[in-house]
């Protein structure tokens, strides 16, 4: 039987590579957008993709999506975990709200949506959880408190997760990537974070903000952590880490070989801090 997968954060950016990617591959795609899912043209123009609004910061918007899936494909195989925001800045002048939206989009919401599938697959003997994490789960940047925090959030509570799961026969894996040619960065500088008046930190942020331009151009396709959703989802073994990126493999084996002073140092003498 054909396979369905539903998709979180299917607006833009990896999460619209991975649902045309299975598309293409011939299975079911249940993507969700947060808003207006009819005026989405090119997804609904797919065969085997229903599209539907899902916010994972509002519980029943993914109970309703879910269902509708279901109903529509019969069964839901992978849930991909994909939607994400990024806050960066100094935590001293980060408002309060951004903090918490931080969280209930990157933590929580693949919480909810997985609370919501599991009984469903749990029926079934089988399902997969893909979370999309990030080398940022594994390695942090400057101005990166809030962000960093959501992924290694993610890359623990996934781990913990795979326990109790496999008692019912579902497995629990993720994707790191590392820096994606996606609106992403575009997006998390129009939220960074930064108050004028807080001038102790001005020489901190230019030299960061310097340092992360020099590194912006090192961007891979979205396609590559399409791929990587794929294996993880078809490839029918218990690894539970997929790496996408070369920067990202290169990053996270360089953390597993460092102890914590000579990373630190490392990504201080990149930043020239």
């Amino acid at each position: 039987m054909t396979k369905t997968i539903l998709i979180t954060g299917c607006s833009s950016g990896i999460g619209r590579m991975t649902a045309k990617f299975f598309q293409e591959k011939g299975w079911n795609v249940i993507a969700t957008v947060r808003d207006k899912p009819e005026e989405d043209t090119e997804l609904n123009a797919l065969d085997n993709v229903l599209v539907t609004a899902l916010d994972v910061t509002k519980l029943d918007t993914i109970e309703a999506a879910m269902a509708a899936g279901i109903e529509r494909f019969g069964a839901i195989d992978v849930l991909l975990n994909n939607a994400g925001y990024g806050a960066y800045g100094i935590l001293e002048a980060t408002p309060e709200h951004k903090i918490r939206m931080q969280f209930d989009v990157n933590v929580i919401g693949p919480l909810l949506c997985t609370k919501v599938v599991l009984p469903h697959m749990r029926a079934r003997g089988e399902g997969t959880i893909i979370n999309i994490s990030s080398m940022g789960g594994k390695v942090t940047f400057p101005l990166g408190t809030l962000y960093h925090g959501s992924k290694f959030a993610v890359e623990g509570m996934s781990e913990a997760l795979s326990f109790e799961l496999a008692a019912i026969g579902v497995k629990v894996k993720m994707i790191e990537p590392g820096m994606i040619n996606t609106n992403f960065a575009e997006t998390t500088g129009s939220l960074l974070d930064i108050d004028p008046s807080q001038e102790d930190y001005t020489p901190f942020l230019e030299k960061v903000l310097a340092g992360m331009q020099q590194a912006g151009s090192q961007h891979s396709e979205p396609i590559i952590v399409a791929e990587a959703v794929w294996k993880a989802a078809t490839d029918g073994t218990d690894q539970m880490r997929y790496i996408a990126g070369p920067d990202a493999e290169q990053l996270i084996s360089a953390r597993k070989a460092m102890e914590d002073p000579e990373y630190l140092a490392m990504v201080r003498s990149n930043m020239g801090l």
